[in-house]
């Protein structure tokens, strides 16, 4: 690349200081892991903290989420820049978010990916950015889209699903476009990272279908079912996103996080002893244990939102199984740990108790496949809900870690 980028000179200086005079006694750096959080943008979920503040205020509070990760011990922070079809960078594919300014399209001032990568950077924290593929809005009424949206000029690329809008995963020129518009940010920015989350074909919603006819008769003949089509799709997505990234970026890494249940061993006995409602591959349309076997993602975070002994989808049932499944293979396991449920009295006993969080990552030490932890997400992390995440501070994080390479 010819000159220092400011990643190379952060490396370097961790790499000095990992790798000079031994340390003091009780000073170790720890071993390589992943600590991470998720900063969400959809509905102003993480940041900004609502739409229309001003440029220097909406600076201001992601710096303050980046310094929260720095004061945690955390080394990645998963941005997300693509929540709903638009873009958290100046895209000149896709309109700016509505999520900044209240209106969709609207220049907010400032370039929150850029500034992102490049504070992230200059405090040791590795920028992962987390885009998702599909959906458009989280509405019905392609109207309410700005005009000369690509949803709005190609509508027959939409599929009204659930209460929202979708492209349509099963047409080419979909997929070709989505990735095209995702991949922009790894042609400007020096990401650390492409992260995908758990969303592909939507979530099943009881009494709808979602209408794909057309492209499966155009596109499904050769398949023996319309389900392993939908596979293929998704499949697809996922090949040609990892060889993108790495022919764009080299030294950017390819992730997903997705649901935490691959298959119930009673639907396909190589699957997790659970009793999960939604199973990924059936559900999603989302093969997750082929592509770590395959090795077509670096890394996978599945999201293990459940606490250690709930009966359908036990924590300490479900990391062996994931352990078991990156075995062997060159993709990175790290777990996804819901702190968003700390402290919530819709939830079970067990997340009432500040200890469930630290308790998840001693048992996750166990299994040496598991290389780190996520966590959903950075208004906890900052809220700390219990003590929760201090806890797991103490615990755990005593000395700084990077994450592995």
């Amino acid at each position: 690349m010819g000159r220092l980028t400011r990643r190379a000179f952060a490396a370097a200086a961790l790499s000095t200081l990992a790798l000079g005079a031994a340390p003091a006694r009780g000073h170790a750096r720890a071993a390589a892991e992943m600590r991470g959080m998720w900063l969400a943008t959809v509905e102003n979920r993480d940041w900004p903290s609502q739409p229309g503040l001003s440029a220097a205020r909406q600076r201001s509070e992601l710096l303050a989420h980046l310094d929260t990760a720095v004061e945690r011990r955390l080394n990645t922070v998963i941005f997300q820049v693509r929540p709903t079809a638009d873009a958290l960078w100046p895209s000149p594919y896709e309109p700016w978010s509505q999520y900044l300014t209240g209106i969709q399209g609207k220049d907010p001032g400032w370039d929150p990916l850029g500034t992102a990568v490049t504070e992230a950077h200059a405090r040791g924290l590795q920028l992962h950015a987390w885009f998702n593929p599909f959906r458009i809005a989280n509405h019905t009424d392609p109207s309410r889209l700005v005009a000369g949206h690509p949803a709005r000029r190609h509508p027959d690329w939409v599929v009204v699903y659930g209460g929202r809008l979708y492209y349509n995963p099963g047409l080419p020129e979909v997929r070709t476009f989505v990735e095209d518009a995702m991949l922009d940010a790894v042609r400007r920015y020096p990401l650390d990272a492409v992260h995908f989350d758990d969303y592909f074909y939507p979530y099943p919603v009881a009494g709808e279908t979602f209408d794909d006819d057309e492209a499966y008769d155009v596109y499904g003949g050769g398949f023996p079912s319309r389900a392993a089509w939908r596979r293929h799709n998704i499949d697809t997505l996922i090949r040609e996103t990892g060889a993108r990234t790495r022919q764009l970026r080299p030294s950017a890494q390819f992730g997903v996080s997705p649901f935490g249940v691959w298959r119930n061993a009673s639907t396909d006995p190589a699957g997790s002893d659970t009793q999960g409602g939604v199973q990924s591959y059936d559900d999603l349309y989302a093969d997750t244990r082929r592509w770590v076997r395959e090795n077509w993602i670096d890394y996978i975070v599945p999201q293990l939102y459940w606490n250690i002994g709930l009966a359908a989808a036990d924590y300490a049932t479900l990391v062996p199984w994931w352990a078991g499944v990156a075995k062997g293979t060159a993709t990175k396991l790290y777990v996804g740990e819901a702190l968003y449920k700390v402290g919530d009295p819709a939830q079970p006993d067990a997340w009432q108790d500040p200890a469930e969080l630290s308790r998840h990552l001693t048992l996750a030490k166990k299994y040496p496949q598991v290389r780190g932890h996520v966590f959903f997400a950075a208004k906890e992390v900052a809220a700390d809900p219990l003590g929760a995440m201090t806890r797991v501070v103490a615990d755990h994080y005593a000395q700084p870690a990077n994450p592995p390479r």
